[in-house]
């Protein structure tokens, strides 16, 4: 129990690296705004704790060869007061190096506890923080000219372009918190490694040992704090130091990565040590040296004036300042846990250095636990967990497709009943239109029809006044004269002309009328379906008389005649019926 306790020192620190270093994997590609901060987050705690697990041993074993932290008392002290002061700095808004603050802290224990610091593993951890930099900066800019350069051998249409940017930020960012988990697990639980359990957890596919599961637990406690607390950091990387483009952003994650896997490989040194070159220190190397160093290189690159050196400033005074900090809070809080609460921070005092107890080896023995069928059950909980999260939302994406359906429905429904009403009025008004024109020529026909009317009067009266002077003269020449008079006017009086005009006026108008006549009576004459259009007109028999050239009595006749026609019973008006076709 008391070591579960004391690991939570190492997981506050693990949260602290995951809010501050551990944002620098995906800082530069939040900052230029090619990939949200959800996404980087999730990308970059899956993958740092795979590299935790998978590849955090040499680091932390580098770490713990610098002082051995043989108290879990002490151990908790260290890794309490690195996070304190990471925490600190990250307050401020900069991105400091857990790494620092862990050799700081350890630095602080040895000086408390009086023991041995191996120099030449100090000295190497020192080397690293200026070479990690330096060695992200030439990283950094060549990979930056060889992107330019090979972006303007190709030519990529922007949209694809923007793609493939967006999938490339995505792989190196894997790969960047990979190697971030694999060279910056030292500092969150290597001070732990020398305390670790005895214990072998069998998976069937894979095993792990008990530095494992403490790494384990510190890439869970990392990725806690890339989700709760680096959002802040990763605006300042991305942007407080050079606005970076897209390109640059892929460049960075880059350079940073590699560095970070060059410290971190075990393999890849004994490789070079098998083929008689100098091995490559393992060592935890703080990834945001690397990262401002990488960012620096693209700096120069594109040109130095680009560089804000107030932030870098501040930067720098906070890598001064982190592993003093981390130091001093130490020293003073080991004397409180050692003195006030009489807990042991170191087992060497206790040790009696005689001959005798030199050449002592205390084994342990080693726990083996098979893991194989819990494993498959939390595999198989994972899987009916993940398969109902899936049905779910693919059920909410349904859901929200139909609900977007139906809302455009609505909408288009609604933009039809618009535009129904719209049609509807439209048409109303043109029959209104259409209505008042065919009033106007209807009037027009009328007082046409009443203008021949009286003209007609008037050339009757004056052929009854000319025939009554014949009747007074018996004056050949007088007689003659009055006789052609007489004619002409009797001429004039059929109104040929205007009563032409007339009746194709009044076709015109009425031509639907008088086709619809023909097909529902198909027996009418054209004197017939003339006399029902000039009903139509709701002209007098009077009138009617005048426009065909017969008598009132006869017009009376035909309209009897065509009530006859048109199956008119008794008593039914005929203008009403005709006016209703």
């Amino acid at each position: 129990m008391f070591f579960i306790f004391s690991i939570t020192s190492g997981l506050f620190l693990g949260w602290s690296l995951g809010a501050n270093d551990a944002a620098n994997v995906f800082g530069s590609a939040v900052g230029s705004r090619m990939l949200s901060f959800k996404k980087a987050a999730a990308i970059a705690s899956i993958f740092v704790i795979i590299g935790a697990v998978v590849q955090g041993r040499g680091a932390a074993n580098t770490l713990s060869d610098l002082s051995k932290v043989d108290a879990l008392a002490g151990a908790f002290t260290v890794s309490l007061c690195a996070a304190f002061s990471v925490y600190l700095m990250t307050k401020r808004g900069l991105p400091v190096s857990t790494g620092q603050a862990v050799v700081g802290a350890i630095i602080g224990w040895s000086l408390f506890t009086g023991s041995k610091t191996d120099y030449h593993v100090l000295t190497t951890i020192l080397a690293s923080w200026v070479a990690g930099p330096l060695l992200g900066m030439v990283f950094a800019s060549l990979l930056y000219l060889l992107m330019r350069w090979w972006l303007r051998r190709l030519s990529i249409h922007v949209i694809k372009l923007d793609t493939y940017i967006r999938l490339s930020l995505i792989m190196v960012g894997a790969f960047g918190a990979y190697s971030l988990g694999a060279n910056n697990i030292a500092n969150v639980m290597g001070v732990f490694v020398p305390s670790a359990p005895d214990v072998v957890l069998d998976f069937g596919l894979f095993t792990l040992d008990g530095a494992q599961l403490l790494f384990l637990l510190g890439g869970i406690a990392i990725a806690v704090g890339i989700y709760t607390y680096s959002e802040r950091v990763m605006n300042t990387v991305g942007e407080g130091i050079l606005s970076l483009t897209p390109e640059a952003a892929i460049v960075v994650v880059m350079s940073q990565a590699l560095v970070l896997f060059l410290f971190s490989s075990t393999s890849l040194s004994n490789l070079l040590t098998a083929s008689g070159l100098p091995a490559i220190p393992l060592v935890p190397v703080s990834s945001t040296q690397v990262v401002v160093g990488s960012v620096l290189g693209i700096g120069l690159i594109k040109g130095a004036r680009e560089i804000k050196p107030k932030v870098i400033g501040g930067i720098a005074l906070g890598w001064v300042a982190t592993p003093v900090v981390a130091g001093l809070l130490t020293w003073f809080l080991l004397f409180f846990v050692q003195n006030v609460f009489q807990l042991q921070v170191t087992t060497h005092t206790s040790i009696n250095l005689s001959p005798e107890n030199t050449n002592v080896v205390t084994t342990r023995s080693i726990g083996y636990i098979s893991m194989i069928w819990p494993a498959l059950l939390v595999l198989m909980v994972l899987v009916i967990l993940g398969l109902a999260w899936y049905l779910w939302w693919q059920q909410r994406l349904r859901m929200l497709a139909e609900n977007e359906l139906l809302t455009q429905q609505n909408q288009y429904f609604t933009a039809q009943k618009s535009l129904s009403e719209l049609e509807v009025n439209t048409v109303q008004l043109e029959n209104k239109i259409l209505n008042n024109r065919l009033e106007t020529k209807r009037q027009e026909l009328i007082n046409l029809a009443l203008s021949i009317e009286d003209q007609r009067s008037f050339l009757e009266n004056i052929n009854a006044q000319v025939s009554a002077i014949q009747q007074m003269t018996t004056d050949r020449a007088v007689l003659d004269a009055v006789q052609n008079l007489t004619t002409t006017i009797s001429q004039r009086m059929t109104f040929n002309r205007d009563m032409e005009t007339f009746n194709g006026q009044v076709e015109q108008i009425h031509k639907d009328f008088q086709a619809k006549l023909d097909a529902v009576f198909p027996g009418l004459t054209d004197q017939e379906k003339r006399l029902a259009t000039l009903l139509r007109l709701n002209l007098s028999t009077k009138e009617i008389a005048a426009l065909l050239n017969i008598s009132p009595k006869s017009t009376e006749t035909a309209r009897y005649r065509l009530r006859k026609r048109l199956n008119i019973q008794q008593g039914e008006n005929l203008n009403l019926f005709i006016n209703n076709l």
